[in-house]
């Protein structure tokens, strides 16, 4: 497990006057967090920067500074099996979670850290994996935020062919004691060091190469491949989530942002889970691939007109309402620059 300290990057500073720490989840696991405040003031609450698989937090450096320039406190951590975070596998490379419920317990610190050690209002900024933890957590009040944005979340799985098939299989295999192996084919490289060619994650070459030099320096923080039952624990989070009742049990105002050519995860699934939303709308970055926070300018200054359209400072932190609606609609208006805008629980395709 690494030290309580951020990965020093000169090409790829993390901000500066931020805090390190180590906490336990509740059975036992030792997460690594990171802090910053806001560079302005007022200050005008925290957002929780939720990662997806496979990452770390040097990876949001660019992301933080962002928050902390709107006002925000950001507080942000490694999932347990990644990054500076407790590893359960002899091999650490292998990205390898247990069962589902470890991590519930991580997102349970994370959310006690936030309220024991930060002011409100609370806001989450989740991608992928993480997004999909936060919109299961948000059905069953153990998300206590005021709002959400939930970037690409992985509620289906577009990387792979047969979906259903490798559900049984990773749950056959599993049972049969290979929950530690890697998938079939798997190895330790990273994702993020693989040619840009045809990679799945950003058209950005310049932030790609950046995360790459990143995550090959800093190997102690990166991992390959995920194991068998980290694919079996995905397979059931998606299951779960895609429930007919799933998006109505949401509590947490939320905007989702899906990326149009995400070659990782099912936009389709994720507009269809987005049209039940009680208490949400959706937008989709039609050029966007799965990162959308690692995406070019042009796409990120369309998420940063959509994130600060929903989520408010200290006083504004508004619960469902009629006035949500009307909110949602100007937020999609800023985004795409258009006229008319599809009501909250619809999607809009911004090109």
């Amino acid at each position: 497990m690494a030290e309580a300290v951020l990965f020093a990057h000169p090409g790829y500073p993390v901000p500066g006057h931020g805090k390190v720490w180590h906490a336990a989840t509740r059975d036992g696991a030792s997460l690594r967090f990171a802090s910053w405040r806001p560079t302005v003031k007022p200050a005008r609450g925290t957002v929780v920067l939720v990662q997806g698989r496979a990452e770390f937090i040097e990876r949001y450096s660019e992301t933080a500074a962002e928050l902390r320039r709107r006002g925000f406190h950001v507080l942000t951590f490694d999932w347990r099996g990644q990054g500076g975070s407790q590893r359960f596998v002899r091999r650490e490379r292998k990205g390898h979670v247990g069962r589902l419920k470890h991590y519930e317990a991580d997102l349970a610190l994370v959310m006690a850290e936030m309220q024991a050690k930060f002011p409100p209002p609370y806001f989450v900024l989740a991608h992928s994996m993480g997004a999909a933890l936060c919109l299961d957590a948000a059905r069953h009040d153990a998300l206590p935020v005021s709002r959400m944005v939930a970037l690409a979340p992985m509620l289906g799985l577009t990387m792979i062919a047969h979906p259903a098939r490798a559900s049984r299989l990773a749950s056959l295999l599993y049972w049969l004691g290979f929950g530690r192996a890697f998938v079939p084919g798997g190895g330790d490289t990273a994702i993020a060091t693989k040619p840009f060619e045809g990679n799945r994650l950003t058209s950005d070459a310049v932030r790609y190469a950046r995360n790459s030099a990143l995550s090959s320096e800093a190997r102690h923080l990166s991992i390959g491949d995920p194991t068998i039952a980290w694919v079996r624990t995905a397979f059931r989070l998606m299951a779960r989530l895609g429930a007919p009742s799933a998006a109505l049990e949401v509590k947490v105002p939320t905007l989702i942002i899906a990326a149009g050519q995400d070659p990782v995860v099912s936009t389709p699934a994720i507009e269809r889970f987005a049209a039940r939303l009680k208490t949400g709308s959706a937008l989709v970055l039609t050029t966007a691939r799965h990162e959308i926070l690692m995406e070019n300018d042009a796409i990120r200054a369309q998420f940063w007109a959509a994130f600060d359209a929903f989520i408010p400072g200290e006083g504004q932190a508004a619960s469902a309402s009629a006035g949500e609606s009307r909110e949602s609609s100007l937020m999609q208006r800023l985004v795409a620059g258009s006229e008319d805008s599809p009501p909250a629980g619809s999607a809009a395709a911004v090109p």
